[in-house]
């Protein structure tokens, strides 16, 4: 039975509105908030509540706040310092979809003295692909390396990017401009985004994968000491990286965003037909012998709901959903893989990630564990 919770949902952007929706569906009292009424207007539908509120006035989130239980961040990464501190303030359990690392090191100092939990980085990548990396790292007695690859695609690419914009294009602009987190011989060191160039074949689909920013969220120092070698890369289509290189470095437009900002909402327009496919690789050692394991999960978009929204506002509300269910730490800051994939699986919003993947066989997700229907 659904314990109904007071759940605010920021950002009325195209994550937002499907965590509110789904939050609503489970019988949750959801107010969706933005700073644009128009941006309100065009989501509102009935399903749930809405107010205009800007994120970035602290003093108007408090007011806000303060009678919720939850909060759900889905504006963009820089504002959610500034949430983050506001939720504690308020004692308000608080969620976001953010990749920035310092973002989530803020977070976490936060989390040393919160008395309500702070949950940064739900959704697909960081999310989701942390909780899968630790299930696939304990499947081994000794783990020689863990790759996770996600790639949120256009279906049918149609521009020289080979690319649409399917989430936060800042959140994009962020993950390829900052260093990134890997795990080298033991050792978690720094890499430069948009290297380490590879091809990858999935299902007779060509893609490229390069080193991006705040995917691997806080599994180098969860599994420190546990893994020789991890990394995250995204996916594109072949070309892509070049592009943006040439863009970022050559152009030098990675000292200014503004205008790269400009670039990428003129020339790669929303899309609801949309791939999602995530690979993650384990190899190890298990009864003494090597052993490699492999999950590959794709989602397909469709005109009512982009495979990008589905995967990230699905990632956030299971984490919501384990947080209720007390499946999570009750207070200060809580790690993606703090979930077990399991659990993840078995709730609502993770039955529906089982059930519209393509091409896989989901009980190989928990090859242990059966999963457990959530309907």
């Amino acid at each position: 039975m659904t314990i109904q919770k007071r759940i605010a949902v920021l950002g009325a952007g195209q994550i937002g509105v499907i965590i509110a929706g789904m939050l609503a569906e489970q019988g949750h009292q959801v107010t969706l908030a933005d700073a644009s009424a128009a941006q309100l207007k065009h989501a509102a539908g009935g399903r749930f509540a809405t107010e205009t509120v800007d994120a970035s006035n602290l003093d108007a989130l408090r007011v806000f706040l303060k009678d919720r239980d939850i909060v759900v961040s889905a504006c963009p990464y820089f504002l959610n310092k500034g949430i983050a501190k506001v939720a504690a303030e308020t004692k308000t359990h608080y969620f976001d979809l953010t990749e920035d690392v310092a973002t989530t090191s803020y977070i976490k100092e936060l989390g040393e003295t919160s008395d309500v939990a702070l949950v940064p980085q739900c959704g697909l990548a960081p999310g989701f692909i942390c909780i899968l990396g630790a299930d696939m790292a304990a499947r081994f007695e000794n783990v020689r390396a863990i790759k996770m690859r996600v790639g949120a695609l256009p279906l049918y690419p149609t521009n020289a990017l080979r690319y649409n914009v399917t989430w936060s294009v800042d959140g994009l602009i962020n993950e390829y401009c900052n260093p990134c987190e890997i795990v080298f011989d033991g050792q978690p060191t720094l890499v430069p985004a948009l290297e380490g160039i590879e091809s990858v074949m999935i299902d007779g689909v060509a893609y490229e994968a390069f080193n991006t920013s705040g995917g691997l969220g806080t599994l180098t120092e969860t599994l420190a000491g546990k893994v020789r070698n991890m990394s995250y890369k995204t996916l594109r289509y072949p070309g892509h990286a070049e592009i943006m290189k040439l863009l970022l470095r050559d152009l030098d437009l990675a000292d200014d965003r503004e205008t790269l900002r400009r670039i990428l909402t003129h020339s790669a327009p929303f899309t609801r037909k949309d791939v999602v496919v995530i690979f993650v690789t384990g190899v190890g050692e298990r009864n003494g012998r090597l052993e490699e394991e492999s999950v590959v999960l794709r989602y397909d978009g469709n005109d009512e709901l982009g495979a990008i929204q589905l995967t990230t506002a699905a990632g956030c509300v299971a984490m919501v959903e384990l947080f209720l269910a007390g499946k999570l730490p009750a207070k200060g800051f809580v790690r993606q893989e703090d979930a077990v994939l399991a659990d993840f699986l078995a709730t609502r919003a993770g039955a529906r990630l089982v059930g519209e993947a393509r091409g896989v066989d989901a009980a190989g997700l928990v090859p242990t564990v059966a999963i457990k229907s959530a309907a």
